[in-house]
């Protein structure tokens, strides 16, 4: 296997990411901007360097204060980065979309429901789903080759999403 030739856990979580079945899908979704599938060609150049492991920035820092490499991984874990709100705000609406297409009314963000952790979930079914409970879903994106994830990203592909405290 080629991923037992990749020796940098980078790398090697990279490579097993994009290798697991199912991971180029996206490179196949036609380009239909009314159903939030058009990317525009900065959004496209910034996924295809993750994919292949390149440099995306140059070194500087955070404005939290950690350094942040050429990879620019940090950006997806960083509490205050403006794109993490929006990328999750932007599944989250993918999800209330796809319930909403099945006809299936939802709402997102319900008031008065929390977990047990205090949380919030990001959305919940106005229908009853199974034993006359709603469905309720919560979006969390994972970045395989972030520092906090990338042990369990080379043991397997998968294992980040996994082993998040989300799951």
């Amino acid at each position: 296997m080629i991923a037992g030739l990749v020796t940098d856990s980078f790398h090697r979580a990279s490579f097993m990411a994009a290798a697991s079945s199912h991971s180029g899908d996206w490179l196949l979704a036609f380009p239909i901007a009314s159903c939030g599938l058009k990317l525009d060609d900065e959004t496209v150049r910034v996924a295809v360097v993750l994919r292949l492991g390149f440099s995306l920035c140059v070194l500087h820092q955070c404005q939290c204060g950690a350094q942040v490499d050429a990879r620019g991984t940090h950006s997806f874990v960083c509490k205050q980065a403006p794109g993490k709100a929006s990328r999750h705000h932007a599944f989250n609406d993918v999800v209330a979309r796809a319930f909403s297409s099945a006809g299936v009314p939802a709402v997102k963000e319900p008031a008065g429901l929390c977990r047990t952790d205090g949380k919030r979930p990001d959305g919940m079914t106005l229908i009853p789903w199974k034993a006359g409970k709603p469905v309720v879903w919560d979006v969390t994106a994972i970045c395989t080759t972030a520092s906090s994830y990338i042990d369990s990203s080379t043991r397997e592909a998968g294992d980040a999403a996994s082993d998040s405290p989300a799951t």
